[in-house]
């Protein structure tokens, strides 16, 4: 009966804990939608001031129309003098919606010198200004449509009784999604996130009544782990056994090279060549049984023991590898790096002399830095990501759009490459707002000089999607999932012996 009644809360918490969880991600999710916009608007305004375009010379608004144009979610750019005052609009139609305009002071500014932000009064609902000022007598401010479609990602059995709302710091909100506005929220629960980099808030509130019933089919198997384990726990205790603990499995099996590079094909999208790939961690254990990266990898970044296990799966990749990267120069492997290796002492230089030691082009070598953990020191990453481009490596952000940092600060590292996370890819098709999250991503990244790569790709609906927003390579099940080398190569020989590139038929070459 403890037993049971240990499960039981268990159980409860784990609920609770998965349903606050999944909450709190949807609330970043609304967050890092808003910091997308407001990065895009800042770098379209980069680029007007850049081009010289701070004008109210009609050659030079007309310019501006056309670069408003392209953008969806601009909907105008407007000159502004030092107080904030208009002085001139792309589109001076627009100014007809105002109810009103704030004035300079009213402004809030953003960390480390980003743009200030405003809510704007419109008839027919609210907008964003982003100012960026251009020298000490005038500014350019975008003004950013706030589209229900951005913030309309809740669960079909929570959209009806939830609220997403957008606000600035002061308060003022931006926009408040939901369904039926004239009916209350009943006991509602709230989930919040506030940006570190922008005035921003996001909070989204869910009825407690609903909540209580949702995703609560989890119960029963949870309480029966919960016992079980309990169980365990007691037996073990009983026998007053000493456990070894799953980081001595680590050991055991770092000392037997139990972990081996399994390689996932990175394709160009249009054409389905083969352009590189990325090696992942698999743990290959005697009896041949996989264990998956997620029962080991966490384990190996707490207990210290990632970079071992990273220079081990990377000296055996380049073993398998060569012969490939040689006859082909314009194929690179990506291997995937944690924030905490990347800035160890030595890093650059094990990662050279070992490279030097395979007999490989360092060009051919791309290193990806998550961005799902904070990188603690900017400056010191981008020294470091500056020297790994002077060897000749390219670098890659991972995981772009659910992690720490804003594109202004992607751009102050100094990458190569973007990659978008799956959890956009998975959602291209079905929400409008992916698309336009995704054309923004491939934009900035063009102004940044960089290319893009999407992850996870599974459908060719997805496929044609990515291509649609001018996304050129990726990877996915599309096309295969990590493989032992020996499969790997043969598909790699078999697409470059097939006459059709395509491994999705008509729509890679479409």
């Amino acid at each position: 009966m403890a037993f049971a009644l240990a499960g039981h809360l268990a159980a409860e918490a784990v609920i609770r804990h998965q349903q606050a969880h999944q909450l709190n991600e949807l609330t970043e999710v609304v967050l890092r939608r808003s910091e997308f916009a407001v990065d895009f608007a800042a770098a379209s305004l980069d680029e007007l001031a850049k081009r010289n375009l701070a004008s109210c010379e009609p050659g030079a608004l007309q310019a501006i129309r056309l670069h408003v144009y392209q953008r969806s979610t601009i909907k105008d750019v407007r000159l502004v003098k030092p107080d904030g005052s208009v002085i001139c609009s792309a589109y001076s139609e627009t100014l007809e919606f105002d109810k009103g305009w704030v004035d300079r002071r009213d402004m809030l500014p953003s960390r480390d010198n980003a743009p200030s932000l405003f809510r704007v009064e419109q008839f027919g609902g609210d907008a964003l200004g982003v100012l960026r000022d251009v020298d000490r007598s005038s500014a350019l401010v975008a003004i950013v449509g706030i589209n229900a479609n951005l913030f309309d990602l809740m669960p079909a059995e929570l959209r009806a009784h939830s609220e997403v709302i957008l606000a600035l710091s002061n308060g003022e909100k931006l926009g408040d999604f939901r369904l039926d506005a004239d009916r209350p929220l009943l006991g509602p629960i709230s989930f919040e996130r506030h940006s570190t980099r922008f005035p921003l808030h996001a909070t989204i509130r869910i009825e407690h009544a609903v909540l209580s019933n949702w995703n609560s089919e989890s119960y029963w198997p949870a309480l029966a782990v919960s016992v079980g384990l309990g169980v365990l726990f007691g037996i073990l205790l009983a026998r007053s056994r000493r456990m070894e603990g799953p980081v001595a499995d680590l050991d055991r099996a770092l000392a037997a090279r139990e972990f081996k590079p399994y390689y996932q094909p990175i394709f160009d999208l249009r054409t389905g060549r083969i352009t590189g790939c990325e090696i992942l961690a698999r743990w290959v254990r005697r009896d041949g049984s996989v264990v998956p990266p997620m029962n080991f990898i966490p384990l190996a970044e707490s207990s210290g023991r990632i970079q071992v296990m990273t220079w081990q799966i990377l000296r055996s990749a380049l073993s398998d590898l060569q012969p490939m990267l040689k006859a082909d120069k314009t194929f690179k492997m990506s291997l995937n790096v944690v924030p905490k290796h990347l800035l160890s002492a030595g890093f650059v230089e094990t990662l050279r002399r070992t490279v030097l030691t395979a007999r490989v082009s360092a060009r051919q070598i791309v290193v990806e830095v998550t961005e799902r953990d904070e990188l603690d020191d900017l400056a010191r990453a981008a020294a470091i990501v500056a020297e790994l481009r002077d060897h000749g490596f390219r670098v890659a952000i991972d995981d772009v759009g659910v992690g720490h940092s804003g594109l202004s600060r992607l751009k102050g590292l100094g990458a190569n490459t973007i990659k978008i996370d799956k959890f956009f890819v998975d959602t291209i098709t079905v929400d409008a707002s992916t698309t336009t999250i995704v054309e923004m991503l491939v934009a900035l990244a063009k102004d940044f000089r960089m290319t893009v790569v999407a992850e996870g790709i599974e459908t060719e609906e997805q496929l044609r999607a990515l291509i649609a927003t001018g996304v050129e390579e990726g990877q996915g099940y599309l096309v295969a999932a990590p493989l032992p080398f020996a499969k790997f190569s043969e598909l790699v020989d078999s697409r470059r012996r097939s006459a059709s590139p395509s491994p999705a038929g008509d729509v890679l070459v479409a």
